[in-house]
């Protein structure tokens, strides 16, 4: 009796310890990459898919890259801002292979603004002589332009698209080795890769493991669609140089004009108990042109007012071995100048030429590294687009009445002088000649000639006063900028070790293309 009492234990107490055994292998097997994941030495996760990720997902995938793009929602948005491209980006959209993504969604070309204050008008074009007569900016709506990109990345085999949130990135021993999410039938899921590319937009949740974050706030958009009405010129955006901060019109459809009204400070009139309607009807409705201030009023008493937060984030990644950062998510600025898109386009084409001299991603120190050199490479552009957004928008509400709206009139006045004078500036803006310099070259220029402006017609006590915080003024504003984006990275990235170790590599891969 004892024997078979110590027999049936024994048997039972190896069931037991089977049914232990079998079920951590089964959770082990089920925690770790699958042997094709594991070894898969091409595959790169894309964490977002709005401008940036679509993009840069299309432009791996061409390259032959496998790309898993992970998008939270893969509706069509519905955004206020990035509804304008710039010619530079439109460059960059050729150079992606992107180009027929302005197509069939009623896009507008964009040659130049009109500059409106106090009645008057004047004209600045985008210098676009020497481009092929397609090259222009272009006005549309944002979620159209999205959808179109994400069409174009998943029509290629190699690109799985698919709706679902991240949670966080998977690292092992400091190394990022994918992510963990849900997908949209809100189940867990894993996914492997050597190079996860987080691109998850402004509001990004995986930032923070990422970069150092300073976000700034420095205003609010009021977003509103004029319907069946014309701006002064075809083509042309209308910019108005108003009192605190300017009003941005421009076209997204054959049909609608949006309307920016820019809203300084932290907070807004509240929309949903009428102060918003009150405070744009009283403080920016007569400050607008006639021929458009009857269809502004419309559209605020039709009631689809919407606002969003003018973020300003400066480049500052942690390199982290088996990820990197980009997009809104890594660096933004205030939407002044419109350029945040052709930023994100400019990134997708320069991490795209440094991806393509590499076969074997699997060496994540070595390949974090290497990558340092996108941070310096991107800078040429981006730092003219943050710094041009900056100084445009701090210049304008800076200085305090009356100081600051003389020097709107003077700023109008110095527009209105035209050609070589502004073609420089306007050229920076547009992103069609991204040289850091270029925001000194033309901008102490500038602040002398305002300088000069606020002496006249005699230099008394009270014009030297003004004069003299103007030129604080200038020296505030620009030299924080620079230092924000970094001094020898913006001005003398030659001088910075990650500089060459990309240039090396994509030299010898362009020598043995060639041969």
């Amino acid at each position: 009796m004892a024997f078979s009492q110590f027999f049936l234990g024994v048997v039972v107490a190896s069931l037991l310890w089977f049914v232990l055994l079998l079920y951590t292998t089964l959770k082990a097997k089920a925690r770790a990459p699958s042997s094709s994941e594991a070894t898969d030495c091409n595959k790169i996760i894309i964490v977002g898919a709005g401008v940036a990720g679509a993009a840069l997902a299309y432009a791996l995938g061409k390259d032959g890259r496998r790309v898993h793009v992970i998008e939270r929602d893969l509706d069509e948005p519905k955004r206020i801002v990035g509804e304008v491209l710039q010619p530079g980006g439109y460059l960059k959209l050729i150079e992606l292979g992107l180009e027929d993504c302005v197509n069939k969604i009623d896009a507008q070309k964009l040659f130049g603004y009109v500059f409106y204050k106090d009645g008057k008008c004047t004209k600045v074009s985008y210098p676009l002589e020497k481009f092929d007569s397609d090259v222009a900016g272009r006005g549309f709506h944002n979620g159209r332009f999205i959808q179109r990109m994400r069409e174009k990345a998943a029509s290629l085999p190699n690109v799985k698209l698919e709706q679902g949130t991240v949670r966080s990135l998977l690292k092992q021993k400091g190394i990022v080795k994918g992510v963990q999410y849900k997908n949209k039938r809100g189940q867990e899921r894993t996914a492997y890769a050597p190079l996860t590319i987080v691109c998850d937009g402004a509001f990004s949740n995986l930032r923070r493991s990422l970069c150092r974050p300073k976000i700034d706030i420095p205003s609010y958009a009021v977003g509103l669609v004029l319907e069946n009405c014309e701006l002064p010129l075809a083509n042309h955006g209308l910019f108005v140089m108003s009192d605190p901060s300017p009003i941005a019109f421009y076209p997204i459809s054959s049909t609608e004009i949006r309307c920016l009204v820019d809203i300084p400070g932290q907070k807004v009139p509240s929309v949903s108990n009428g102060e918003m309607s009150q405070y744009l009807k009283t403080m920016v409705a007569p400050q607008i042109s006639t021929e458009l201030r009857a269809a502004f009023i419309t559209a605020i008493d039709k009631g689809n007012i919407r606002t969003m937060q003018n973020r300003s984030i400066p480049t500052a990644p942690n390199p982290t071995p088996g990820a990197l950062l980009m997009g809104d998510a890594l660096n933004m600025r205030h939407n002044s100048t419109a350029g945040g898109m052709t930023v994100a386009l400019s990134d997708s084409v320069v991490l795209r030429d440094l991806l393509r001299p590499l076969g074997d991603l699997n060496n994540a120190s070595a390949l974090c590294k290497y990558l340092e050199s996108f941070y310096i490479l991107r800078k040429p552009l981006a730092s003219v687009v943050n710094g041009g957004a900056s100084i445009l928008y701090t210049v304008y509400t800076a200085l305090p009445d009356p100081v600051g709206k003389e020097l709107r009139q003077i700023v109008f006045d110095y527009l209105n002088r035209g050609g070589r004078v502004i073609d420089g500036p306007v050229a920076a803006l547009a992103c069609l000649n991204p040289h850091p310099w270029i925001l000194l070259l033309y901008f102490f220029p500038f602040a002398f000639y305002v300088f000069l402006r606020l002496l006249l017609p005699f230099p008394s006590p009270k014009r030297l006063w003004n004069a003299a915080r103007l030129v604080l003024a200038a020296i505030v504003i620009i030299f924080p900028i620079i230092k924000s984006e970094g001094v020898r990275q913006t001005l003398f990235p030659v001088t910075i070790p990650a500089y060459y170790r990309a240039s090396r590599l994509m030299r010898t891969q362009n020598t043995i293309r060639d041969v």
